[in-house]
């Protein structure tokens, strides 16, 4: 059995910017502080809601380097180590440990893709080369591939593999990775409006874009599940439901920017090619702030 590498709610941090798109360390820092403060259960980095796209190599180093100086040892530090070259992510994964992460989040191969066979000799390789719990990142709709529970079974059997952070949007092929893969790895939502019907089946948690915003109430919404109040668990999803909307109202990580911006954080603009939010989405997105007593 393979050790859980956090259990409940994980965020996943909006990198700030300063307003020439240089990485702002010291709000970072100060940010990762809070989250961990409020009482969230991981700390993801240069993951797509950290606009890993648009960051160097020694910008992803810097980021995780900072994260491990402020979290100590605290929460796991997951870090964002994934490409469609094989080698590349390989050395990604490599200086995240360097770096001092704890795990890896690693995205399935996108554009060119991946059949089966690569898929498995793409992890194998990665995994050996840093040998770090890894975290397999399923989100078909960014990179065009999905990962098949048949598929995940085979995963499971890499001693690197524990989890995957399935963001396909399907509650019942989570259930069926579950089904197939029996314990040998687990499963955390990549959707924050799936994070209760997730745990229903057996998922560990979730890896958050609105715990950027709202941490202590998707910590508790988790805490809530497995202290078995499942009825009060599900109640604060639902309340949730119309601000994790109007975060996902643009490409993520737009509108969780925008809205941290709005609550005076001051995290900058994203890089291009994100661009800024309509005037009519960010209406919304603020109207939505004022419903839920934020701003």
């Amino acid at each position: 059995m393979k050790n859980t590498i956090f259990k409940g709610c994980g965020v996943a941090v909006v990198t700030p910017m300063r307003a020439d798109g240089s990485i702002d360390l010291k709000k970072y820092a100060d940010f990762i502080d809070e989250l961990i403060e409020k009482g969230v259960d991981a700390i993801i980095v240069n993951g797509t809601t950290g606009e890993s796209a648009t960051l160097s190599d020694e910008e992803q180093y810097n980021i995780i380097c900072c994260a491990k100086d402020v979290i100590k040892h605290r929460v796991p530090l997951i870090a964002g180590a994934g490409s469609n070259n094989t080698h590349h992510a390989a050395r990604l994964a490599l200086n995240a440990r360097n770096a001092g992460a704890d795990a890896i989040l690693s995205v399935t191969p996108y554009y060119n893709k991946a059949n089966e066979s690569g898929l498995l000799e793409h992890y194998s390789f990665v995994t050996k080369y840093c040998q770090l719990p890894t975290i397999v990142y399923n989100v078909p709709s960014r990179t065009g591939m999905d990962i098949q529970p048949e598929t995940f079974l085979k995963l499971a059997e890499n001693p690197f593999i524990c989890a995957v952070k399935e963001a396909s949007g399907n509650v019942a092929k989570s259930e069926r990775i579950l089904s197939l893969c029996g314990g040998k790895i687990d499963v955390y939502s990549g959707n924050d409006e799936l994070t209760v019907p997730l745990l229903s089946i057996g998922s560990k948690g979730v890896i958050s874009v609105a715990a950027n915003i709202v941490p202590k109430e998707m910590t508790e919404l988790c805490s809530l599940y497995f202290e078995g109040k499942t009825l009060e668990a599900s109640r604060k999803q639902t309340t949730l439901l119309s601000l994790i909307d109007a975060l996902f109202s643009d490409i993520n990580p737009i509108p969780v920017k925008a809205a941290l911006n709005m609550l005076g954080y001051d995290f900058g603009p994203c890089r291009l090619p994100l661009g800024i939010m309509n005037e009519d989405k960010k209406e919304k997105l603020f109207r939505v702030l004022e419903h839920h007593g934020l701003v």
